[in-house]
């Protein structure tokens, strides 16, 4: 697991297993999001599996899933409402933490200027100078 820091609040990575959850604890995680849906490569744990272990841990678990039909507003507005309701660190995870930054920027409309948004996830790693026309709305 690499994970990646977007900002003091939320941090991506890949695919995750179910023993990384114990490791996302001491690392000071309250959440985590998962935005993979299931099934999309055979070595893959189902979400079922993850979200167990983050509860037997006592981390809250999301299942965003982002998949082939792309983004839209429910997607974003649920990312938005995690990151809010959230009293500490959040984790989101997907293949490669591209879907994750992704719903994450869009997340920040509007809350931050998108050369903000765009410089924290490319700090990370992650190109978003695609989405800067979404990024200044609300």
């Amino acid at each position: 697991m690499e994970l990646k820091r977007i900002n003091d609040h939320v941090s991506v990575s890949g695919q995750i297993q179910p023993e990384d959850v114990a490791t996302l604890k001491d690392l000071g995680f309250t959440a985590i999001v998962n935005n993979r849906p299931d099934g999309e490569s055979p070595d893959q744990p189902a979400g079922a599996e993850i979200e167990a272990a983050a509860k037997a841990a006592g981390l809250a678990y999301h299942a965003i899933p982002l998949g082939r039909e792309g983004v839209n507003p429910d997607l974003v507005n649920a990312t938005k409402a995690v990151l809010e309701g959230s009293d500490g660190k959040v984790f989101c995870f997907c293949r490669s933490g591209t879907r994750s930054t992704t719903l994450w920027a869009l997340s920040q409309a509007g809350k931050a200027p998108a050369s903000e948004i765009i410089a924290q996830a490319a700090e990370a790693g992650y190109d978003m100078t695609h989405l800067a026309g979404y990024l200044g709305q609300k």
